[in-house]
C-alpha cells in the first residue's frame, strides 16, 4: 500500500515523464475540486507525513531517488499554488515553473536528498 501511495498508483510507472504526470494529478485536483488555501493547508501537513512514510517504504523496494516515486511532485505542486489565485493562467504558470525547478533543481535543492536521507529527503527535494 505504501508503494502505491508513493507512486500514485500506476502514475509513477508510466514509461515517460512520471513526475510530470504526478504533478498533473495535483493540477487536476485543484482545477476540479477548487480547494481554498485553508483546505490546502489542512491537507498539506498529513500529506507530508504520509509522503515521508510512503517514500521511505518505496525506496527500500524501488531504490534511492527512484523516478517512480512521484508523491513529492504531487505534494510540491500543491505547495506552489498555495496563496496564489486559482485561475487557470496562474495554475498553468505554477505547473510550468514547478516542473522546470523540479527537473533542473537549483544547487541548494539538489543537495537536499544527499544530506537528508529517506522519505524526508524525497519530500523536501
Amino acid at each position: 500500500m505504501q508503494s502505491l501511495i508513493a507512486t500514485l498508483g500506476v502514475t509513477g510507472f508510466l514509461p515517460f515523464a512520471p513526475g510530470t504526470f504526478g504533478t498533473l494529478l495535483s493540477f487536476l485536483l485543484i482545477i476540479f475540486f477548487k480547494p481554498g488555501d485553508t483546505v490546502l493547508l489542512v491537507i498539506l501537513v498529513p500529506l507530508f507525513i504520509l509522503g515521508i512514510t510512503a517514500s521511505n517504504h518505496a525506496e527500500k523496494i524501488l531504490g534511492k531517488d527512484s523516478g517512480h516515486i512521484v508523491i513529492d511532485e504531487f505534494y510540491g505542486y500543491l505547495i506552489s499554488v498555495l496563496f496564489i489565485p486559482k485561475s487557470i493562467g496562474y495554475l498553468l504558470a505554477a505547473f510550468i515553473l514547478f516542473r522546470i525547478f523540479d527537473i533542473f533543481k537549483p544547487p541548494p535543492i539538489r543537495r537536499i536528498e544527499e544530506i537528508v536521507p529517506g522519505g524526508v529527503g524525497v519530500m523536501l527535494d
